[in-house]
């Protein structure tokens, strides 16, 4: 597996890890349906959350949410409406994005950017 899967793979379990610290259910991890995937789904309050995770190793050349495009969103956008009509019934639904940074002297940074819509 290349290394920049590997990563993606460590950091979305990061990623399910922190967001259990703060008070989120994880219901689905990597949940798909044709071409589109759902890095985390998870349920805080009255709020279902389609969370796109996104990890990188600490560079100048930007931050790991820079790699969200508007493409990139609309596409979350038609797996949480895939999502939605197979379950029903979420009043409240939030996009947001977790960015992991992960710094050479073993500090790992998160971010997360909440209702996001671009």
């Amino acid at each position: 597996m290349a290394s920049h899967n590997e990563l993606g793979k460590e950091g979305e379990e990061m990623a399910a890890k922190w967001l259990i610290t703060k008070g989120y259910t994880i219901l689905h991890r990597n949940w798909r349906h044709s071409y589109h995937e759902l890095d985390i789904v998870a349920s805080k309050g009255k709020f279902l959350h389609f969370v796109e995770v996104k990890a990188r190793k600490a560079s100048p050349f930007g931050n790991p949410e820079d790699s969200v495009t508007k493409k990139k969103f609309k596409n979350l956008q038609k797996a949480a409406d895939e999502y939605l009509f197979l379950n029903p019934g979420h009043k409240w639904i939030q996009y947001d994005i977790l960015s992991i940074t992960l710094h050479s002297n073993g500090e790992t940074e998160y971010f997360l950017i909440e209702d996001v819509f671009l």
